[in-house]
């Protein structure tokens, strides 16, 4: 399976396991197994580096297995091969997001006018309510 130009998954990586999809459909849902289930195991894999398989793990949530497994279940077409092309899709673009790092977060400060004009917005709502208060007794 092709995901980018340079990263090729092995078809023998991932297996696939044909069931019997859940939901209406009438007879054709009771005697056919259209859905499918993929799994791709991501630790073992030899393409992927160790920083892309953490961030493939994150974004798997949990449809990774403790042992590493990634589990991609399709059964929305009545066709079998719809359902395959699916998940194998889901797999290729899960995997195509893990390959490019997030960009790392730059520090930024508000700008000085931003800040006064923010502290004039609360001076200004502090003279609201102080205008709202009885006035005290002052003997």
């Amino acid at each position: 399976m092709r995901i980018t130009d340079t990263l090729v998954i092995d078809e023998a990586e991932i297996e696939e396991r044909y069931m019997r999809a859940s939901g209406a459909g009438g007879q054709h849902v009771n005697k056919t197994e259209s859905a499918i289930q993929l799994r791709f195991n991501a630790l073992e894999n030899r393409n992927l580096t160790p920083d892309q398989k953490t961030r493939l793990k994150k974004l798997a949530g949990s449809r990774m297995t403790l042992g590493g497994e990634i589990l991609i279940r399709a059964e929305k077409s009545r066709s079998r091969e719809r359902n395959r092309a699916e998940a194998r899709e889901r797999l290729r673009s899960l995997i195509e997001r893990c390959l490019t790092a997030p960009k790392p977060r730059k520090k930024s400060r508000p700008s000085l006018a931003s800040v006064r004009r923010h502290q004039q917005s609360k001076m200004h709502r502090s003279g609201l309510k102080a205008s709202r208060r009885s006035p005290s007794s002052e003997d």
